[in-house]
């Protein structure tokens, strides 16, 4: 790839520094303005969604952080994404293994000398100020993520505008607090040693360096690990995904604005998944590493995990709605649909906790048949609220090959139909018989499964328990507690509302385990030792 000499950066502006400040680039970038030519750039994208000759001049923008290094000494690279007939180049840094390691250094230090001396109430209030930024619609920052989020991801403007909200409301500072209390308790156990009820003292560390490896399928997804990482008090060095590299940075930068301690204890930075010499670099620093990928990412950070490292990985998953007789009369049965068919819609099903397939209980007034069509009338209305991304041709594939299979075992057996056109941009199956969670193509495709009762699902999404993550229901409150059990012993580790798939609440546990408590080091004072020392204190007898 080409590099980007003059582009402004998330970097220290010491002397030679680029011209073109951050905030002249955001700026121009939200208004539609060109900062100017980059002609000859290499073109780096998630997808091209039609030529470059039918596109206005791109808008420019610079991603990334990178505390510590001046503009002028990193190399620059383009990645350029099209969508919804626009362009945008964002300028990325290319740092060198030596120079992460210097970035990681830094980091450490600031978390040391910096963070971990900070009250944890002082670092919430920290990051509820960048969120309160970033809600702010009139705030460029704002503005930024709303023009340039669409087309780089390709996502429905109205999505990501109703996404980005979802996802910063869960990280005001009740929901922050909530967070806290949820995994320690008592929130001090962060700042000083506090007493356990069994005699001694305990203080939680957190790490000197956490690292994380971001996947891109879903914008602002970073917000979760960052924010965690900064409550434990911990430096954090984070990888971007090519598919989404703008969000992270944003968020760094803008929490460097509000509380410019702690600049220095976030960094963002990208490289292609290729650059093995970076990982092992990132992989020989970190105390911690938080990946979130594909089975086959996971396995190949894994082989750069030095022993003594914790390595926490977040893979591929499988998630199912579950719809009771309870929820399909005729008052209840078109807002069950409404709802499924939004857990499909929601980042067009990128995400883990996104509905494959929904289990429909026979028995009702609204058969499960007649549930399945409700459900694409109502993901065709959906369409025209937050229409679906333009596919790859990759997904275009796999939807086509989702569909002819389906089609074929409709010729064979009459208890599957496939429901709506070919040209339809979503896909809804109806399956007359029970069975495992079939494969699906994701992107608004789903099967709908009739089931004599809900009870008999567990042993189906068993089949899947290494990978089984949220189940949505919707039933009665003796129905939910009644298969909470059976879906926990078939491996689901969320149980929610059908229409709350895609939005899990702070603090949750995500694939089933904690979100701060994993991050941290535990030290304990034993009340042997407080009762030695009482023996040499200048007051003994």
């Amino acid at each position: 790839m080409s590099k980007a000499g003059n582009a402004g950066a998330n970097v220290s502006q010491d002397a030679g520094a680029p011209s073109v400040s951050m905030v002249e680039q955001r700026n121009n970038a939200v208004a539609g303005r060109v900062d100017g030519a980059s002609g000859g750039l290499a073109r780096f994208g998630r997808r091209s969604k039609s030529a470059s000759s039918t596109l206005r001049p791109p808008l420019t923008a610079v991603a990334c952080h990178v505390p510590g290094l001046a503009a002028n000494a990193m190399g620059w690279e383009i990645l350029s994404f099209e969508a919804h007939g626009e362009r945008v180049e964002l300028s990325v840094p290319r740092l060198t293994p030596e120079q992460l390691a210097d970035v990681a250094d830094r980091v450490a230090a600031s978390s040391q000398d910096v963070i971990a001396t900070l009250p944890v109430m002082d670092v919430v209030d920290a990051i509820d100020r960048a969120v309160a930024r970033l809600l702010d619609v009139d705030n460029p920052d704002r503005q930024l993520l709303e023009r340039l989020l669409p087309i780089i991801t390709g996502f429905d403007r109205e999505m990501v505008r109703s996404g980005l909200n979802a996802a910063l409301k869960s990280f005001r500072r009740p929901q922050l607090l909530r967070f806290l209390v949820e995994d320690f308790g008592d929130p001090g156990l962060l700042d000083d040693f506090r007493p356990r009820v069994k005699g001694g003292w305990t203080k939680a560390y957190g790490p000197r360096l956490l690292g994380h490896v971001w996947a891109g399928n879903v914008p602002a997804l970073p917000l979760w690990s960052m924010v965690a990482g900064l409550l434990v008090k911990g430096g954090n060095i984070g990888k971007v995904s090519s598919d989404e590299p703008l969000f992270a940075g944003v968020f760094a930068r803008v929490l460097a604005e509000v509380e410019p301690g702690l600049a220095d204890a976030l960094a963002v930075l990208w490289w292609p998944g290729s650059d093995t010499a970076m990982a092992q670099a990132l992989c020989g620093k970190v105390d911690v590493l938080m990946v979130y990928g594909g089975n086959p990412a996971l396995a190949a950070w894994q082989q750069h995990v030095p022993p003594g490292v914790r390595f926490l990985p977040h893979g591929h998953k499988i998630s199912a709605g579950l719809v009771a007789v309870s929820a399909l009369d005729a008052r209840q049965s078109q807002t069950t649909a409404r709802l499924a068919a939004l857990d499909m819609v929601r980042w067009d099903q990128q995400g883990c906790y996104s509905p494959q397939v929904f289990y429909v209980e026979r028995g009702a007034q609204v058969t499960p048949r007649a549930f399945a069509h409700l459900v694409a009338g109502e993901l065709a209305a959906q369409h025209y609220r937050f229409g679906r991304r333009a596919l790859s041709l990759e997904e275009t594939a796999s939807m086509a090959a989702w569909r002819q299979r389906l089609d074929f075992q409709a010729m064979q057996d009459d208890r599957v139909s496939i429901i709506g056109p070919a040209d339809a941009p979503w896909s809804l199956a109806f399956l007359d018989l029970p069975q495992p969670p079939p494969p699906s193509a994701l992107n608004r495709s789903a099967c709908v499964v009739a089931v004599d009762r809900l009870d008999d699902v567990a042993a189906l999404l068993a089949h899947h328990r290494a990978h089984l993550q949220t189940v949505g229901v919707a039933a009665s409150p003796e129905r939910l507690f009644q298969l909470a059990p059976q879906l926990a012993a078939a491996g689901a580790t969320r149980i929610c509302g059908l229409g709350s798939m895609a939005t899990p609440e702070v603090g949750w546990h995500h694939d089933g385990r904690f979100s701060l408590l994993d991050l941290v080091r535990m030290v304990d004072i034993e009340a042997s030792a407080e009762t030695l020392a009482e023996a040499h204190a200048s007051y003994r007898d």
